[in-house]
């Protein structure tokens, strides 16, 4: 049961994510402010997030060093602050189901930074190698599929749904420059998000316990987005809060996505690694495509669905690349394992180093 602990939480994570996309896109075409909006969530996220920190990790938070304090706050502009914002205006401008099937470029681009930064290898000669670099070129074939290709327009199966979500920004521009611009939006979100997940894996081989790591990040990125929204906009009326779809849509990100989600976010990477996390996203977008059917009026177009099914092909691609190099007894990577990952194995070898010896 604990071996399947880590993929359980993942899945958790998956899940409440698509909720995220479906309730920020119902709350984008409400008419609330992208940057209020992503604020307003990391600020309640810290007020769950804090309590429980403060009460079990306050030893650990008072040994933190400056420069992990710096590291933390670094990490929380560039995965939290930066894609939170590049998220939300993808999505105000496309739809909820396009920003799931985006993200499937995810573990492409965490394994790319992980390529970069020495945490994978690979090998062109040989057919593992050959499947990650095709699975890129899958990856870089969905992602202009969906920039560029919008194809017949298919209406959602039901007819009577909970939101609508016909966004009110996409009446201020042709709908092909915000669609164009929304997909832009999110290359740089999964980007970053990426290159998060491997400094973060990075990160927790020194810094603290993952609740430390998200509770800090979380408070970073709190101060870090009430400077861009207050500079974006001053409007006092548009910081208000009404028993809406925004308040709901708040209050399930500050619960759900920012104290679990992020949590067991981070304990997954810490546990498994940072390209195990990522190679769940596929889920993302499947809860999605139910739950928008339901829920949401956007429908999708026929460049979407081929755009996300080219992203899992790239997704398997680069995992059946990294499973046949495991499988082939490459044991040159047993350095780039997560922490957990690695003490186990060093745990495993000295207990048969102490079996041996006894024999003899």
């Amino acid at each position: 049961m604990d071996s399947k602990k880590p993929l359980i939480a993942a899945i958790i994570v998956q899940i409440t994510y698509a909720g995220m996309s479906m309730l920020s896109k119902a709350a984008f075409a409400s008419g609330m402010n992208n940057y209020i909006f992503i604020f307003y969530r990391q600020a309640f996220g810290i007020l769950f997030l804090l309590p429980p920190t403060i009460f079990f990790k306050r030893k650990e938070v008072a040994r933190l060093s400056l420069g992990e304090i710096c590291k933390i706050f670094m990490l929380a502009l560039i995965g939290r602050t930066l894609v939170l914002i590049a998220y939300a205006l993808g999505v105000n401008y496309t739809t909820a189901i396009l920003g799931a099937a985006a993200f499937n470029c995810l573990p492409v681009t965490t394994f790319l930074f992980a390529v970069l930064l020495r945490m994978e290898k690979v090998k062109v000669g040989k057919a593992s190698g050959m499947a990650k670099v095709g699975g890129l070129m899958l990856c870089v074939s969905g992602i202009l599929v969906l920039a560029f290709y919008k194809g017949p327009f298919m209406n959602p199966l039901f007819n009577y749904h909970l939101f609508e979500t016909h966004s009110h920004s996409q009446s201020h521009a042709s709908p092909h420059k915000n669609w164009v611009l929304g997909c832009f939006m999110f290359l740089i979100s999964s980007t970053s998000a990426g290159l998060w997940y491997v400094l973060q894996a990075l990160i927790m081989k020194t810094c603290p316990s993952p609740l430390v790591l998200t509770c800090g990040q979380t408070l970073s990125s709190s101060f870090q987005l009430f400077i861009v929204a207050i500079a974006v906009e001053r409007d006092p009326s548009q910081w208000k809060l009404g028993w809406n779809i925004g308040l709901i849509a708040v209050l399930y990100c500050g619960i759900l996505v920012i104290s679990l989600g992020n949590y067991l976010s981070c304990w997954v990477i810490k546990k498994k690694g940072p390209v195990f996390l990522a190679a769940t996203t596929p889920l993302n977008l499947i809860v999605t495509i139910i739950g928008s059917q339901f829920l949401l009026s956007d429908g999708t177009s026929l460049g979407s669905i081929i755009g996300a099914i080219l992203l899992i092909l790239s997704l398997y691609s680069v995992l059946w690349g990294q499973s046949k190099e495991r499988n082939c007894g490459d044991t040159q990577n047993s350095s780039q394992l997560p922490v957990a990952a690695k003490e186990e194995i060093e745990d495993s070898q000295l207990n048969q180093t102490s079996i041996s010896a006894s024999k003899c």
